[in-house]
């Protein structure tokens, strides 16, 4: 197989738009969670603890996400100086291992998604019981 500097190089725009989306993640679940947390405090009740939980779960698959992602972009780094000297063979596995954790990462993103929606439902939830 032949590996170009410029095949690595094409996941960098991916590899940052999907890092920016993880940081946006990241600085909501921070803003949600001092607001639970305020709310919590002054009245504690099943709902907020289990959206406490939910938030800490999806908190914590961020956090990997985003280890995953940047560690695709390091290797995709490393992959293109192993091509500039001349390490073929080394930047194949280097640009292997890097599209593996970016699958990871995205995997990771689904299963976030999927509790996300947990959260939601819990909400709906609350409201269906109201009426």
């Amino acid at each position: 197989m032949e590996l170009t500097i410029t095949t690595p190089a094409l996941l960098f725009s991916s590899i940052s738009l999907i890092m920016l989306a993880y940081t946006n993640r990241f600085l909501a679940y921070a803003n949600i969670i001092r607001n639970l947390h305020s709310a919590y405090k002054k009245d504690p009740n099943h709902i907020l603890k289990a959206q406490i939980s939910n938030l800490r779960k999806r908190l914590y698959l961020t956090r990997s996400m985003q280890i995953f992602g940047i560690s695709s972009l390091l290797l995709c780094v490393l992959s293109m100086f192993l091509i500039y000297i001349q390490q073929s063979t080394a930047a194949i596995w280097s640009f292997g291992l890097a599209l593996i954790l970016l699958i990871i990462s995205l995997a990771l993103l689904i299963w976030e998604i999927q509790i996300s929606v947990r959260a939601l439902e819990l909400h709906l939830k609350d409201i269906e019981e109201e009426k």
